[in-house]
């Protein structure tokens, strides 16, 4: 069966916006770049709040800046192609290999797991990473922890999280500082 990831950039402090809604402390250096390049590798489908959509539709024509650079190159070559399917109660239209979700995020993540295809059912956004840990969904959270601290904005965990009991699977130190995180869920 296809396990469904939650990996996002993450403060700390346990933040992955800002409470400025500034995502710039979130820009990797070559090293986690390739690391997110690799990781993106095994997601079969994309699951994404509206915020993350639209900050991701950068790449759906980002190859056409002659002044991108091969290791960006590489991950819109993997990124336009992978299916993605979109939360959104304000969007009408999403563009490239992406279409809105006709049903709540457990509906949507049994008919991934329904249809042929292989990789992970990657989550992406914290709200939606939200409604997905309240049904039990979520096998692995893979959190990229870099040093700053943000004093508020948007949290990675959901706020009313029940107990959830993880095993550590993995982790990485980058000479920027970023710590990867990746701990599996105990069922």
């Amino acid at each position: 069966m296809r396990s469904v990831t939650y990996s996002m950039t993450v403060s700390l402090d346990g933040y992955i916006v800002g409470p400025d809604g500034g995502i710039d402390w979130t820009e990797p250096d070559a090293d986690v770049f390739r690391f997110w390049l690799d990781e993106i590798r095994d997601v079969g489908v994309h699951l994404l709040g509206r915020r993350l959509y639209e900050t991701m539709l950068y790449w759906e024509t980002a190859d056409q800046d002659p002044s991108l650079d091969e290791p960006a190159r590489e991950w819109t070559a993997l990124w336009k192609p992978l299916p993605k399917v979109v939360f959104s109660t304000s969007l009408t239209a999403v563009e490239g290999n992406a279409r809105l979700a006709s049903g709540n995020p457990a509906e949507e993540i049994e008919r991934c797991r329904a249809e042929p295809g292989e990789g992970d059912i990657a989550i992406g956004g914290a709200t939606l990473a939200a409604d997905v840990a309240a049904a039990g969904l979520i096998d692995e959270y893979r959190a990229l922890v870099c040093p700053v601290l943000l004093g508020g904005g948007i949290p990675y965990f959901p706020r009313h999280e029940r107990r959830v009991d993880l095993e550590l699977v993995e982790t990485r130190t980058f000479g920027s500082g970023v710590v990867y995180l990746r701990h599996r869920v105990v069922r």
